[in-house]
């Protein structure tokens, strides 16, 4: 905003004393020397005769005021400080010594003394346009803006011509979010002067908090136009460039700008951000580290080189900037919840918690840390307060906030409409849907129909370990798939089978989300499979611009995506009733069997355990779930604790997630008069060791709202029956349609009631048991379930009727594949 150091000077009368007129008279042709070789800016000679001054009278009110102006002039504050301190000390009734004190203690950053000055600078003066104004820049420093912007305004009423009053009057405004009342005043200060190059610069800031960027552009140039090597005003239209995306324009500007001004911390900052979104993550890297050598405390700097080290998978890196930024911003919401979230994905989950809960400590209404926390508290088995946040959650999603992301919604509840909801308000606020790519024009299919998968899993997940049959199997002479691959940079021998099971196999994590819907488009991707949905290191705004004709939700996500550019979800008929059509944004295609594919080359382990090597008791009826912690549920445990209760010598086989999370669930064990002893946790293995253990287990007990998905195929492959609870919603009766899959419809049970009372028949009655046990194993490579060639080609014809409609010309719509 500048400063404004006045530069008038009163002229000391003093009172004569007999015999010393001379002495004064030379005292005083000396002051005038001064301001003479002030005035003609040579400095240095007028502070020597200034000290010559005070040297023969050391209480020279002229010579200490205009030393300290020419000390604040050569950029020696503290000096000015005490130069001005002892003129007004000697004068406190000279105004402007007062509003020239103000301004070095402004420099200074003290800005309450500064406030003094310029208040008694007032008081000498009413009408002081300048002190006025200087007071409104210090009520700005201090975050004062009411009070800065009435300043101001009482500087404009004594001088209604004043363009700096005006010029700063808007970056107050703008401060406040008043965009249009700043934009006028900018107007107003250069109807007074059009060649201000601030004000222009300054007008273009306000158009881009009004979303105009294009307009912004043109006060930018109008700026530099004026002064072309405004660093300032190139950095700006760097950002402005970056809004309309037009990241290699803004690239040039921030380039430009730092040319000028190689010191320029902001720049640098900027042109990271602007690396980022060409996910040129390492070179935006080295742009915030040279930002932060200038200005070490620069905290948006630190904040935005912990996103760039996320891009890299550095998270304990990126961990280490976030708490950087909090050491010199702790009160910032945003990067607690930052932390809570890696801490979160570093399995850190009590430390994760913790700063969710610092974060909504600082800014209750955060968005989406509502179901965050209490997804981070399920992690833990932490119940207390569960109800009631629940149901607050549950409220806002109501009132359309953005309360939970779409992940814990389906986690939490077991609501289609709520889950539907929580999709389109994360929508809403997170995927750019304004398309940056023309329209696709519809097209024929060509020899082979090209398949797009995009995930972030192509490594040992759950994902990829239950398609990875699929896209070895798919007909190569009708099919041609496409990997696009944009998660964490790992690579095993997971990674190696399905590399080479694709046809093209290509890593995008370098590209942004619009380049790689480009690449897509380039490839004649007919139809783009998103198997990731909203689940962690997802893209969704990828599918936003439509990089396919057809593009469809599958397998990541257990849900709706809750916008109209996903055109089908696959299930089947168990999974979406044909009543429950209407809580979904796309259209069902409705698989025989299960829709979920499952890989039949999955290793079980010949390893034989014994119970004392789990862990287990030497003898008693085993029940099982491998589930994460946060499935379970308070109902669920308590029905587990009452089957326990009723079958003696009975013990449940828990997965060890995080031992806060074992450990309450202990507590609660004994809270329900169980044994804590009678809860066995088993550490986490190899999947095909995971596997060969299971057959220590007699039943494995699902739970709800959220089945066991992966996790119930690996017990059914394993041979363990599964006893599952169906809901209502998508992620609660994934393990019926599993079930009913693979043969086994009785297991369904539909009440938590029914659900009890089967697994204690179940495990009283081991003749029983044994028989469904038995006919899972012969079925096992029979039903549909496991069945991977079978399943590639229905899917396979799923497609074929998707492309076939889009083909035709015709809007998707539910289909049904027959059996």
């Amino acid at each position: 905003m500048g400063k404004r150091t006045s530069r008038s000077l009163a002229k000391e009368q003093p009172a004569r004393q007999p015999g010393t007129a001379g002495g004064l008279q030379a005292l005083q042709q000396a002051l005038q020397q001064a301001l003479a070789l002030y005035s003609s800016r040579e400095w240095d000679k007028a502070e020597q005769v200034c000290r010559m001054i005070l040297a023969a009278r050391p209480a020279h009110f002229d010579a200490l005021n205009l030393l300290g102006i020419i000390a604040a002039q050569t950029r020696r504050p503290q000096e000015a400080a005490d130069f001005l301190g002892r003129a007004v000390a000697l004068r406190r009734d000279d105004a402007t010594a007062h509003n020239n004190y103000g301004n070095v203690l402004r420099e200074l950053a003290r800005y309450d003394d500064a406030l003094r000055s310029y208040n008694r600078a007032i008081q000498l003066k009413p009408n002081y346009a300048e002190a006025h104004y200087n007071r409104g820049v210090t009520l700005h420093e201090l975050k004062r803006f009411e009070d800065s912007l009435a300043s101001y305004d009482r500087a404009l009423k004594v001088k209604p011509d004043y363009a700096g009053a005006y010029n700063n009057r808007g970056v107050t405004l703008r401060e406040l979010k008043r965009f249009d009342e700043a934009l006028a005043s900018y107007d107003r200060a250069l109807a007074l002067k059009p060649d201000y190059a601030a004000a222009h610069n300054n007008r273009g800031i306000a158009l881009q908090g009004l979303k105009r960027p294009q307009d912004a552009l043109e006060s930018y140039a109008r700026a530099l136009t004026l002064h072309a090597d405004y660093a300032e005003a190139l950095h700006n239209q760097g950002n402005a460039l970056k809004d309309l995306d037009r990241i290699d324009e803004a690239l040039a500007s921030f380039e430009q700008a730092l040319r000028i001004n190689p010191e320029y911390a902001e720049a640098y900052n900027s042109r990271g951000s602007a690396l980022q979104l060409l996910a040129r993550h390492e070179d935006a890297l080295e742009s915030y580290d040279r930002a932060l050598a200038i200005d070490p405390r620069y905290f948006e700097a630190h904040c935005n080189r912990g996103h760039a080290l996320r891009e890299l998978q550095l998270p304990e890196a990126a961990l280490e900037s976030y708490e950087r930024g909090l050491a010199l911003k702790p009160d910032c919401a945003e990067v607690h919840n930052i932390c809570g979230t890696i801490l979160h994905e570093l399995k850190r989950f009590e430390a994760g918690l913790q700063s969710f809960e610092r974060a909504l400590e600082l800014e209750p209404a955060s968005p989406w840390l509502c179901g965050i926390r209490l997804h981070a508290r399920m992690r833990l088995c932490q119940w207390g307060a569960l109800d009631s946040e629940l149901a607050a959650m549950v409220a806002r999603i109501g009132q359309g906030e953005p309360a939970s992301t779409p992940f814990c919604g389906v986690t939490l509840t077991d609501s289609p409409a709520l889950q539907r909801r929580v999709a389109e308000i994360w929508t809403r606020e997170t995927v750019p849907t304004e398309p940056k790519l023309p329209p696709l024009p519809r097209r024929a299919r060509g020899a082979r129909l090209r398949i797009g998968y995009f995930s972030a899993d192509y490594y040992y997940h759950a994902t990829a370990a239950l398609a990875a049959g699929l896209f070895e199997l798919h007909d190569r002479e009708q099919f041609e798939i496409v990997a696009f691959a944009f998660g964490p940079q790992r690579r095993d021998d997971m990674t190696d089978r399905l590399v080479a099971a694709f046809d093209q196999f290509i890593d995008v994590r370098a590209r942004t989300d619009v380049q790689v819907a480009q690449l897509a488009r380039d490839l004649h991707v007919d139809i783009a499979v998103d198997l990731k949905g909203y689940t962690q290191h997802q893209r969704a705004g990828i599918f936003a611009q439509r990089a396919a004709p057809v593009q469809v939700n599958y397998l990541g996500y257990p849900g709706t995506m809750g916008t109209s550019f996903i055109d089908y979800i696959i299930a089947d008929e168990i999974l979406i009733p044909a009543a429950a059509r209407g809580h979904y944004a796309e259209k069902v295609v409705y698989l025989p069997g299960s829709y979920q594919v499952n890989d039949r080359k999955r290793v079980i382990a010949d390893r034989q355990w014994s119970r004392a090597e789990l862990g287990l008791p030497p003898d008693g009826f085993v029940f099982g779930c491998f589930n994460n912690a946060y499935k379970i549920m308070p109902p669920t445990f308590d029905c587990w604790m009452r089957i326990l209760r009723r079958v003696e010598r009975s013990v449940l086989w828990l997965l060890e997630e995080d031992p806060a999370a074992s450990n309450s669930l202990r507590r609660e064990a004994q809270r329900a008069g169980v044994d804590p002893a009678r809860l066995v946790f088993a550490p986490p293995l190899p999947l095909p060791e995971h596997l060969a253990r299971h057959r220590l287990a007699g039943l494995f007990l699902d739970t709800l709202p959220c089945n066991a998905h992966t996790t119930a195929s690996d017990s059914l492959w394993a041979g363990l029956p599964v006893l599952t609870c169906a809901g209502e919603s998508f992620p609660a009766r994934v393990a019926a349609s599993l079930l009913n899959a693979v043969g086994l419809p009785e297991l369904v049970s539909t009440t938590l009631a029914q659900y009890e009372e089967m697994a204690v028949e179940l495990a009283m009655n081991p003749g029983r048991l044994g028989e469904i046990a038995a006919r899972l194993s012969g079925n096992r490579l029979t039903a549909p379930l496991f069945d991977t060639e079978l399943f590639t080609r229905r899917l396979e014809e799923a497609y074929r009727q998707m492309f076939q409609r889009h083909a035709a010309g015709l809007p998707a719509d539910h289909i049904h594949i027959a059996g």
